[in-house]
């Protein structure tokens, strides 16, 4: 039981095993859920792409009847005191978080950091599902930018060189070159775009056209 705002609530929580082996115990367990706590290390990469897959694990279990849209989802970058082994930024975890309309947190379960704030966050939101007739309410669902502006950040950040990070071929002209570039700085430019990780997309975007142009006759 926990207190809540103004009201007591009781709350159950299923921490689910994360290994294959337990499949056929966890899958029980999603059906009737109002909030998911999606948990990765920040030292460790795989943690954090494998959240696509658990996202995936219960779409499928909830069944083609099954609502996410009215599941309150936080994700917890988790770990934040291994700071000299992080491997996850903030900003790649909160793009992809926020890209999905889910909260957002940096914690640590050894030091305390930000766990009480998330659980109150958490169980704020799910009240407010509950009190909405279970459904999230629109306000919690904007995420202030666009799939477009989301997905351009995520292909700058895992180019392979300047020329996949503008999305032009070898040997393209200046011409191109700089409308690829504009396309691009018009998409990201902070003053404009607020997902998170844009300011350093659009640094890399402008340094990578520097470094083409400087080469092309």
């Amino acid at each position: 039981r926990v207190q809540v705002r103004d009201r007591e609530i009781k709350v159950n929580i299923f921490d689910m095993a994360g290994h294959p082996f337990f499949y056929e115990v966890r899958n029980e367990f999603y059906k009737d859920t109002q909030g998911v706590i999606l948990v990765y290390d920040v030292a460790q990469k795989e943690s954090f792409d494998a959240l696509d897959a658990w996202l995936a694990e219960m779409k499928q279990e909830l069944g083609p009847h099954g609502n996410m849209e009215n599941i309150v989802f936080v994700v917890c970058a988790n770990k934040i005191d291994c700071t000299k082994h992080r491997s996850v930024d903030e900003s790649e975890g909160r793009l992809w978080a926020e890209s999905r309309g889910f909260l957002y947190f940096e914690t640590s379960a050894q030091t305390g950091e930000g766990i009480n704030e998330m659980f109150q966050t958490f169980y704020s939101a799910i009240i407010d599902l509950c009190d909405n007739g279970g459904k999230r309410p629109p306000s919690s669902m904007g995420v202030g930018f666009t799939k477009e502006q989301a997905d351009a950040i995520r292909r700058i950040r895992n180019s392979k060189d300047s020329w996949d990070m503008l999305g032009v071929k070898p040997g393209a002209t200046r011409d191109e070159v700089n409308k690829a570039y504009r396309k691009l700085a018009v998409l990201l430019h902070p003053d404009k775009c607020v997902a998170p990780g844009s300011e350093d997309a659009f640094k890399a975007v402008v340094d990578a056209r520097t470094a083409l142009l400087k080469n092309i006759k």
